[in-house]
């Protein structure tokens, strides 16, 4: 018996593996746009109105709060005298509710005299509807700064502005906290940006587009890679897409949005929101918004420079921000009024993508991580695998050894049992009379 429950306890085991795995990250109303998908990793944390009383990040980590129309929250970071920080934060509205021009937050990174590293706003601009919006701040030491170079405690600040025809609830918030790779030994310092880069749009794309459905945060964003790919957007939906940029390489991107079938020929302005974010999820670029009247209509980003590590020394944000190679993220929102003049059903779009020149040797020592183009990432970019399906995936491979090493177990203890009591059946049969097997009689499985 001892034998039995111990097979069936290895069997209810597995299966439970099993069903971990397969149970959805989240459960969608029918017809209902996905809302943002937040990191399943990311920990709690509290925003403090006081700063003394703010909660440590940790470099690498991803965390989860929340803030307040007029809110100023603090969180902290402990830095060493050399090292470069990046800390995002994504703000996500409720789907339904009102957000004005000029909503948004405003992230910075400050020392322990409130003397400020560096600060960036996101801000919902002509195009005023909900959707997740992200902004960094960074901390990088300069010799010959006097602010933000020395070891100690720093603030990371977020506030919130909205106006008062804006809907009073809290905003739901994803923090990130990256720490940058130092430079190899040996990699000159740059000193200043790049005087000229090549900023001519690429040649049209030729190719039949292929499906991929976009992701609907940072976390389960759809990878691409060079290419055309279809898919289709509903009202009020945000899609996310992530594609490998090495150094040394420029992205182009455009959206084609397609004709509504039936639809009412209603003008709807600022109907399509294109964004580009970097691989610490701080803000690149964003198109003009697009206005929609039923008929196909395109967007595209302004042309970029080639990510190199010197462009972080100019005063153009969207420059300054290709400043590390990675997973660059687009975001695509389509506004919720496109659904009174258009109904529900998704529109269909065309996303042309083209990541060129020649990937270039990585300048950091080591390990590069996030800042960084692996030969896995370039797999999930031709794959179509987000980060979220790739992980799934080596946990579906974990639990599968783990089923061939429980099922080999089991055989093998299946084995030996019907061996031993074999031998006790012989030894029964032919040892000294009087004498009965050790055990007893085999019982049946």
């Amino acid at each position: 018996m001892r034998q039995r429950n111990r097979g069936r306890a290895a069997l209810a085991a597995l299966a439970a593996m099993c069903a971990v795995v397969a149970l959805p990250g989240q459960v969608y109303a029918a017809g209902e746009p996905a809302p943002y998908t937040f990191d399943p990793g990311a920990k709690a944390v509290r925003g403090s109105e006081v700063s003394t009383d703010a909660s440590a990040l940790t470099a690498g980590s991803v965390y989860k709060s929340s803030i307040k129309p007029g809110e100023k929250l603090y969180y902290r970071l402990d830095l060493d005298a050399d090292e470069n920080a990046y800390v995002s934060a994504v703000a996500v509205p409720r789907a339904g509710s009102k957000v004005a021009y000029g909503d948004g937050i405003t992230v910075s990174i400050r020392d322990s005299k409130d003397l400020q590293c560096s600060s960036e706003d996101a801000l919902f601009g002509s195009a005023e509807f909900p959707r997740p919006i992200a902004a960094y701040a960074y901390r990088v030491p300069k010799k010959d700064s006097g602010t933000c170079k020395d070891p100690g405690t720093y603030n990371v600040l977020i506030e919130r502005d909205s106006k008062a025809t804006s809907t009073p609830e809290a905003w739901d918030l994803e923090l990130r906290y990256e720490a940058e790779p130092k430079l190899g030994k040996g990699v000159p310092v740059p000193t200043g940006a790049p005087e000229s880069w090549p900023s001519a749009s690429p040649e049209p794309l030729g190719q039949a587009g292929k499906k991929r459905h976009g992701g609907t945060g940072y976390y389960d964003a759809t990878s691409l890679e060079t290419g055309t790919w279809e898919d289709g957007i509903e009202p009020g939906q945000t899609l996310f897409y992530r594609v490998p940029v090495d150094w040394g390489q420029q992205i182009f991107a455009t959206v084609d949005l397609g004709n509504s079938v039936g639809g009412s020929g209603e003008y709807v302005g600022n109907a399509l929101a294109l964004s580009l974010d970097n691989p610490a999820h701080g803000h690149v670029d964003d198109a003009s918004p697009l206005s929609y009247t039923g008929d196909p209509a395109s967007v595209s980003l302004d042309p970029l420079p080639p990510v190199a590590y010197e462009n972080r020394f100019t005063y153009t944000s969207a420059i300054s921000a290709m400043r590390f190679a990675g997973w660059y993220y687009l975001s695509l929102s389509l506004s919720p009024e496109i659904e009174k003049a258009y109904g529900r059903k998704a529109i269909p779009m065309t996303l042309k993508v083209q990541v060129k020149n020649a990937a270039k040797a990585s300048p950091y020592e080591g390990s590069a991580g996030v800042f960084g183009v692996s030969q896995d990432d370039k797999d999930m970019a031709r794959s179509g695998q987000s980060a979220a399906e790739a992980g799934r995936s080596d946990t579906m491979k974990l639990v599968g050894a783990a089923g061939i090493g429980a099922g080999t177990v089991l055989v093998l203890g299946l084995g030996a049992w019907t061996l031993l009591a074999r031998r006790r059946t012989a030894t029964a049969a032919g040892g000294p009379a009087g004498q009965q097997p050790f055990g007893g009689p085999p019982q049946a499985w």
